[in-house]
């Protein structure tokens, strides 16, 4: 399962082998001060957390989503397992706009 880790400047969302190759991306990273804040979501699948069209990724409704989601205003990666609850990593610039992770 998909975890953050965090060094002195930068945060790594640590994939799992098949994670990586389940969501076709390596261990996404940010700087520290582009964390925004972190919420946390207990339905991941609303539309109200989701955003856009999942490309390239591995997604089967309710069960898994992984990878990359991209919407007109940027792209957010995904690590969401089943129905539970998400935390929701919002930044200020990088690659990905959020990272949404199922939480244990």
């Amino acid at each position: 399962m998909a975890k953050v880790h965090k060094t002195q400047t930068e945060l790594v969302l640590q994939l799992s082998a098949w994670e990586k190759l389940g969501g076709l991306h390596s261990n996404p990273t940010a700087d520290v001060d582009s964390l925004v804040c972190v919420t946390s979501a207990q339905n991941p699948w609303s539309k109200e957390v989701l955003r856009g069209i999942r490309a390239p990724g591995t997604g089967i409704p309710y069960v898994i989503l992984l990878g990359s989601m991209r919407y007109s205003g940027g792209k957010d990666f995904t690590a969401i397992y089943g129905r539970g609850p998400v935390d929701i990593y919002e930044f200020s610039s990088g690659e990905f706009k959020r990272w949404i992770v199922s939480k244990k």
